[in-house]
């Protein structure tokens, strides 16, 4: 696993776990792979800002705003996909 796919993870942790939101934001906001863009998507519809989630699922390429209702089933998808 990369060093970019283990920040990915942690900042899962921030938001799932700890209800870190900003700490979150800070990990994601500065990866540029689609999966953290994907979990930066999630954060924005976490805090209710559908125009800027839209964008970053829009960035991800990987899925789209109305796939998932739930945001935590959504980042157990994301963590699978980053562990296998």
């Amino acid at each position: 696993m990369s060093l970019l796919d283990q920040q990915c993870l942690k900042a899962i942790d921030l938001i799932h776990v700890s209800d870190d939101w900003n700490g979150a934001h800070k990990i994601v906001q500065n990866i540029n792979s689609p999966i953290a863009q994907w979990i930066h998507a999630v954060l924005h519809k976490i805090e209710g800002d559908e125009i800027n989630s839209r964008y970053w699922y829009t960035r991800s390429g990987l899925e789209v705003y109305e796939t998932y209702n739930n945001f935590q089933l959504e980042l157990k998808s994301i963590r699978i996909k980053l562990t296998g």
